[in-house]
């Protein structure tokens, strides 16, 4: 990812102010925390769900851990539930097999790395957007 430089953030920043960004997330929050409240569920994880949402789109993610995240959860949202094979699914086998073993190792841990946090991602996310019918 590249730096930002002040004056782009701040244009960034004016623009949020103009567009009602902060009135628009403030107003989402609430409602999300009033039915998280009616389902009985903390109102904490709500916030934070929303929290989460706008450092993503403040901050930007890679867009490469984007794709991984959105090939993950199209994955588990195929299977209903997370397959025995997943990190199988995952690699790219054609740059796996042509590693050496160590490297293989080290590929298969960094992918089940990033996997777990995909994952970890995903039931956050789920468990929000199930509660408020996202």
């Amino acid at each position: 990812m590249k730096e930002k430089s002040i004056k782009s953030v701040a244009k960034e920043a004016k623009m949020r102010l103009k567009n009602r960004f902060w009135e628009d997330y403030k107003k989402e929050v609430d409602s999300g925390v009033k039915l998280a409240k009616e389902e009985g569920l903390a109102p904490s994880g709500v916030k934070n769900y929303f929290k989460n949402l706008v450092i993503k789109s403040l901050r930007g993610v890679s867009e490469e851990d984007e794709n991984f995240y959105n090939k993950v959860k199209e994955m588990l949202d195929e299977e209903g539930a997370r397959p025995c094979d997943a990190l199988d699914r995952l690699m790219d086998k054609k740059h796996f097999f042509s590693l050496s073993y160590a490297q293989r190792e080290r590929y298969l841990f960094e992918l089940s790395e990033k996997y777990l946090k995909a994952l970890e991602r995903y039931d956050g996310e789920r468990g929000i957007e199930r509660c408020l019918g996202l």
